[in-house]
Parts: C-alpha cells; sequence; structure tokens
C-alpha cells in the first residue's frame, strides 16, 4: 500500500497501488497518515518526499473500496491532510493528482510536478466534495480566482499550467519528477533546519491571525531560533566568509 525509504535524511513516501492509479483506500490513507507521523517523530529525517508507484502520483479516493473515513474527528478521508508537521514535504507528482490526490499534492509544503502530470478537481463529475483541504488550500496557494476555476469545472491543467498559476513549484521532464524533488529536498536539509523549521511554521500560524499578533508569533519563534545558538553558529560561518553572495551553506 505504502512504501517509505530514508536517503540522505530524506523520508520518500510512495503510495503503491498502481493497478487503481494510487486511488487511496481507508487503508492506505491509515499507512500515509502513519507514516507522516513516523518522519515528524524521527530525528535522523529532515525532509519527507510523497509520490506514487507506476507513473501517478494518485487519483484520489478509491470511490469503488469507498470506505475512506468520514468524520470531523481524527485524520482526515485520504490520511494526513488534517496534520500540520514540524517538518516540510514535497510532491513529486507524475502522471493523474486529481480529487484527493490534489488535495494530498496541496496539504505538501512543495510540488514539483513533470510537464505531462494532470491536476485537477476530477470528483467535480460525480458529486463527490472536496473534504480534505481542496477548498481552502487551492485558493490560498493559487488564488482565489485560479481556484475556481478548477474547483467549478473541474477540467484538467497540465504541469506546465500549473507552473504557470503556482500551483507546482519545479517542473520536470516527464519521469523524472522524484529526481527533482530529491534534489529540492537536499537543498532544504542542508540548512539549518531550526530556524527553517521555525520560519515554515510562522508562515502557516499566520493564516488565523490579525497583522499584530502574526507580527508577535513571528517574533517569538525567531527569538527561540537565536536564542538557541543555532543563528550565532550561523553568523560566525558568516563572518568567516561562508555563504557570501548566496553561495554554499
Amino acid at each position: 500500500m505504502v512504501g517509505i525509504r530514508i536517503e540522505d535524511r530524506i523520508t520518500i513516501v510512495t503510495i503503491q497501488r498502481p493497478a487503481a492509479r494510487n486511488a487511496v483506500d481507508r487503508d492506505t490513507a491509515e499507512a500515509l497518515a502513519y507514516a507522516f507521523r513516523q518522519f515528524d517523530a524521527d530525528p535522523n529525517s529532515d525532509v519527507a518526499i510523497l509520490t506514487g508507484a507506476g507513473g501517478n502520483f494518485c487519483a484520489g479516493a478509491d470511490l469503488k473500496a469507498f470506505n475512506n473515513h468520514l468524520s470531523a474527528d481524527g485524520d482526515g478521508p485520504m490520511g494526513p491532510t488534517r496534520m500540520r508537521l514540524s517538518k516540510p514535504v514535497i510532491a513529486a507528482v507524475e502522471g493523474y493528482a486529481v480529487a484527493g490526490g490534489l488535495e494530498l499534492a496541496l496539504w505538501c509544503d512543495l510540488r514539483v510536478a513533470a510537464s505531462n502530470a494532470v491536476f485537477g478537481v476530477f470528483c467535480r463529475r460525480f458529486g463527490v466534495p472536496l473534504v480534505d483541504g481542496g477548498t481552502i488550500r487551492l485558493p490560498r496557494l493559487i488564488g482565489h480566482s485560479h481556484a475556481l476555476d478548477l474547483i467549478l469545472t473541474g477540467r484538467g491543467v497540465s504541469g506546465e499550467e500549473a507552473l504557470r498559476m503556482g500551483l507546482a513549484n519545479r517542473l520536470a521532464e516527464p519521469g523524472h519528477a522524484l529526481e527533482i524533488a530529491l534534489d529540492l529536498a537536499r537543498l532544504i536539509a542542508s540548512f539549518p533546519q531550526g530556524c527553517m523549521r521555525s520560519d515554515r511554521l510562522s508562515s502557516y500560524e499566520q493564516w488565523p491571525l490579525e497583522l499584530a499578533a502574526a507580527l508577535a508569533n513571528e517574533f517569538r519563534r525567531g527569538s527561540e531560533v537565536v536564542a538557541s545558538g543555532e543563528t550565532r553558529g550561523g553568523a560566525t560561518r558568516f563572518a568567516g566568509g561562508a555563504g557570501r553572495h548566496g553561495a554554499g551553506t
């Protein structure tokens, strides 16, 4: 159902239901939630990648099984979609990322898409609602106008169009999304982790806050990073000549 491997402090989580275009049933959803809880608790892993086996990312919930968890409590129907992790996750998207599969990709922090990948709210055609954050994360990521275009029409967009509208962060040649995602993950893993994780969480926590509260939260988080000594260590490296002009870490 779900494969997990760790490489260079990067956890790669792979949905392994290629015969169903990696559609997610209840067991798979539970396995995905478990995999990401394990990643978040693992001190030996800094970044995760979510991908799918057999040339597709995920075709959504398995409507043939139709046994996904449907409750306002606990994990989302697709598994980890209600979780806020302390570390970043990158989606490596080949083929279809549609319906609940699109919602899984939106849950990730960044998306690397093959140029011929297909994103879409295909569940529009079958009266299946978005209940894994799609109506929330999609407008926040790409703006309400673009989001409504996808939500109302159910049309598919390629990786290239997804890049133009801000849905994809990086584009890859077909078959190379995981390779590019690994390069991106290694870059993120190379940075001082306390500062990066703090800034990442502040960017999420600011959404429901008024500006003054958001600024106070950002300052509190930043002050904790400085107090940890990580900032002083970075400043010392910079003073010694490391990382000048944006080079290296």
